[in-house]
């Protein structure tokens, strides 16, 4: 929700309007260690409530963790911003060094129309390597890689289908980072084609 909201330049009020009940977790995104908050009509919290007590949830003096939470809704704007900007910059990058769009590699890919958040799905091209096995190699680091870039870098995607691998940005994700996983599957796009 938040991340739509700071993506659309909306209130997130605008987005939950059409919405019978809305969940948001304050520790994604917004960087509170935990907590999450539900909203609906009277009957249905009511009804969450009871059945949280059912299960056995809930906390005591969680007034920290509640503090955390606000400080992360405070700042969530320049946060949010901050991760859709890493994340256009690792797919796009319009001056060199260019973004994994600009790769021009039988590898991968990105539809940059579908970038408008804190999330990149990279479309794996043939039939080698799969998304998995794409994700292996970025994790590793080699000798080759060390003495190649002067790098050690271990970026943790996630593959989302048979075909696409599923990047996300999050607040201790630097522009720096970004630049250092944009380089990463660089090279990694490159070996897999020798």
């Amino acid at each position: 929700l938040m991340n739509a909201a700071v993506a659309q330049g909306v209130e997130p009020a605008q987005i939950a309007q059409h919405c019978d009940s809305v969940s948001l977790c304050f520790s994604k995104g917004l960087g509170a260690p935990a907590g999450a908050v539900l909203a609906g009509c009277r009957e249905f919290v009511a009804e969450a409530w009871r059945v949280r007590k059912l299960l056995g949830g809930g906390m005591r003096q969680v007034g920290v963790l509640a503090a955390a939470a606000r400080l992360g809704l405070q700042h969530a704007e320049a946060t949010l911003r901050r991760d859709h900007d890493n994340a256009r910059r690792f797919a796009e990058a319009p001056r060199p060094p260019a973004g994994i769009h600009a790769l021009d590699s039988p590898l991968c890919s990105v539809n940059l129309a579908a970038v408008e958040t804190n999330i990149v799905m990279v479309n794996v091209q043939g039939a080698w390597p799969s998304p998995a096995e794409l994700c292996d190699r970025l994790r590793a680091v080699s000798e080759e890689e060390e003495a190649e870039t002067g790098q050690a870098v271990s970026v943790l995607l996630l593959p989302w289908s048979a075909r696409t691998v599923r990047a996300v940005w999050h607040r201790n994700i630097s522009a720096r980072d970004t630049e250092l996983a944009r380089r990463k599957m660089e090279f990694v796009a490159r070996k897999c084609q020798e």
